[in-house]
């Protein structure tokens, strides 16, 4: 599970609209990377609400976003286009980047234990380290708490 200072694990994932995205090649500007369970569920769709809401102001300090769960590009392309969401999602089907970005837990609701993604924001600096983590995210106001640390480094 990587931690602050570390340098943040590379991948290469499908995003929404086709083509891929490499952490890697986003160096030289802040990034958030926020993992969440689901799309078209009232967390997860509000926080992607949220942060394409914040859109021009995360790209007046030239940060990028992306959000990544284990849905499939196309579902992630339906989620987009239904909620008007201006955001590019990649798609972790095989969880191989939650794994690395320790964000694939086991879980407990209404009694039942499972296997899900924690609700988790990365965000990374331009040299590619972890510069914050926020672990087991409420949704309300999240997005507002990243853009505030992404102008502060």
């Amino acid at each position: 599970m990587p931690d602050i200072s570390d340098i943040a694990p590379d991948f290469t994932l499908p995003i929404t609209g086709g083509g891929q995205i490499q952490l890697s090649m986003l160096r030289g500007a802040p990034v958030i990377v926020f993992f969440y369970p689901r799309d078209n569920t009232a967390g997860c769709t509000r926080e992607a609400q949220d942060f394409t809401s914040l859109v021009s102001d995360f790209d007046k300090i030239g940060a990028r976003i992306v959000g990544i769960s284990r849905d499939s590009v196309a579902m992630h392309d339906k989620f987009r286009e239904k909620h008007a969401l201006d955001i590019p999602l990649a798609s972790d089907e095989e969880g191989s980047v939650c794994e690395d970005y320790g964000v694939w837990v086991e879980k407990k609701m209404y009694g039942k234990t499972f296997m899900g993604i924690e609700r988790t924001t990365f965000l990374i600096d331009s040299e590619g380290r972890i510069a914050k983590i926020w672990r087991k995210v409420k949704v309300s106001g999240h997005a507002s708490d990243v853009l505030d640390a992404a102008r502060a480094l």
